[in-house]
């Protein structure tokens, strides 16, 4: 065999390889980042659990062509900081009232106290009901394309929590101090007779702790999460608030894939939220038992305290929705009309 005939075979070869190495390769993924509040732990977090899920599914669905970067515990900044990415940048976000609501303070409507007296009624009003229908499109208009995706459950309903003494109605309220998420708290806790101070998440364990506040509200979730329990004593279910927070989506991002792979993203959304859901409602129990094991007295009150609670407390937040906040009366009623509810009480 001569020396040339021997390249000639050697040159075929090399570029034979090449050609089946190229077309065995996998094709590039598309990351996408997903950023939110709360530690990556499977067991406490409830955001965490729909943020793992949706991965696994979006790059199931999508055969790998989409890829999701996960970064819990506000890795890419605080809630104002993530929503300009958002809004600006492809990438998905789940954002809580205090990062969707400056775009969108209609949004607070959704969070009258007392609105949904348990899962089934909450979920219905979110995936079923024109209110919130006409939030996504209106928030849209407003974020230069960005879309709201999704309600999250942040782990089952607020409830009240404090150091002093039970809590079953308005009157039990009267001289304690409350740490506030934000001012639509202060108002709620103002109609009760007490004082509420707005404080960072981060700065609640230690003013619980040191007395700077007697008491807040959260799901259980959030309790266990921030070990509340070891600086307080009496947790009351009354079911003040569905606890949620707003899967968001670059507008861009979404323009930007192809159909197939659009569908898939939504219908993995879609799914890992059902499953999210199960699972947080499975845990609520699991939770309660855990927060009464660490030493924590668990009130149920009384239908009779729960419409006293509602009568008392309602007037103040739609005061502070129309007169604070400025919404239009047609957003509460749309939302009320939504919720099955004629009207609140006045």
């Amino acid at each position: 065999m001569s020396k040339g005939f021997t390249r000639r075979l050697t040159l075929l070869g090399s570029a034979m390889a090449l050609s089946l190495g190229v077309l065995a390769s996998p094709v590039q993924a598309e990351t996408i980042n997903l950023s939110y509040n709360g530690a990556p732990d499977l067991d406490k977090n409830a955001v965490h659990v729909f943020a793992s899920t949706l991965k696994s599914l979006v790059e199931k669905k999508t055969d790998g062509e989409l890829e999701l970067k996960l970064y819990p515990n506000s890795m890419l900044g605080g809630e104002q900081e993530r929503m300009e990415q958002v809004i600006n940048a492809p990438g998905l976000n789940i954002a809580s009232f205090a990062g969707v609501a400056p775009l969108i303070p209609e949004i607070y409507v959704s969070a009258i106290p007392f609105l949904f007296k348990d899962f089934e009624a909450a979920r219905q009003f979110f995936d079923e009901g024109d209110y919130w229908k006409n939030v996504q499109q209106v928030f849209s208009e407003r974020a230069n394309g960005a879309k709201i995706l999704a309600v999250v459950e942040e782990g089952g309903f607020l409830a009240f929590t404090n150091s002093v003494r039970p809590i079953a109605g308005p009157e039990d309220f009267e001289g304690l101090r409350f740490r506030a998420m934000d001012p639509s708290q202060v108002a709620l806790y103002e109609a009760f007779g007490a004082s509420g101070t707005p404080i960072p998440w981060t700065e609640t364990y230690m003013a619980l702790r040191t007395g700077v506040a007697d008491g807040q509200m959260n799901p259980p979730m959030y309790i266990i999460l921030g070990s509340l329990y070891e600086v307080q004593k009496y947790l009351t279910l009354a079911n003040i608030q569905y606890s949620d927070q707003f899967l968001v989506a670059n507008g861009q991002l979404l323009d930007s894939l192809s159909d197939e792979n659009r569908k898939a993203l939504m219908s993995a959304v879609h799914e890992a939220n059902q499953m999210a859901r199960v699972t947080n409602q499975a845990k609520v129990g699991e939770r309660l038992a855990f927060l009464k094991e660490h030493g924590m007295e668990i009130i149920n009150p009384t239908d009779a305290n729960l419409e006293a609670l509602r009568t008392q407390g309602q007037p103040a937040y739609l005061n502070w929705l129309t007169e604070e906040q400025g919404i239009e009366q047609r957003w509460i009623d749309m939302a009320l009309e939504d919720a099955g509810m004629t009207k609140l009480a006045n």
